[in-house]
């Protein structure tokens, strides 16, 4: 009921707009994301991490495994958790800067688009029932 409810209030929303605005165009952004080599490179970049952060704990095993004293067992176990965790914290903070710089980047070129073509309203293609002009591959081009 609210999906139908929130669909028919876009509906409205957008039938208004459109009386106002001649220019509107869509973007599919997941595409846009989908295509970028710079996220290509950086979701390959980022398994090529986990993996080593796979490898520490696989080190990690085989030497608590080796220890016989319980209380080395401890220290050891807090010494590679508290090095996992850090090494874990910081990957996901620069794998996030960087999605973030991406994103912006094609929020720019976006702009880019809506300014050189007078668009007066560029929506998301997923939150557009129909109507407006598909960017998408126009912008797709500009992407690295």
């Amino acid at each position: 009921m609210k999906k139908i409810l929130a669909s028919l209030v876009l509906l409205v929303m957008f039938t208004n707009l459109a009386v106002y605005a001649e220019n509107i165009a869509v973007v599919d952004l997941q595409q846009l994301v989908a295509s970028s080599s710079k996220v290509k490179q950086l979701n390959q970049e980022h398994s090529r991490q986990v993996k080593e952060l796979d490898k520490i704990l696989i080190n990690a095993r085989g030497e608590i495994a080796a220890e016989k004293d319980p209380a080395k067992v401890l220290i050891l176990e807090d010494k590679y958790m508290n090095e996992f965790n850090a090494k874990k914290k910081a990957l996901e903070s620069d794998y996030n800067h960087k999605l973030a710089d991406i994103e912006s980047n094609i929020k720019q070129e976006i702009q880019k688009k809506a300014t050189a073509d007078s668009y007066d309203y560029v929506f998301a293609k997923s939150v557009v029932l129909f109507g407006g002009k598909d960017i998408t591959n126009e912008i797709k081009n500009n992407i690295k």
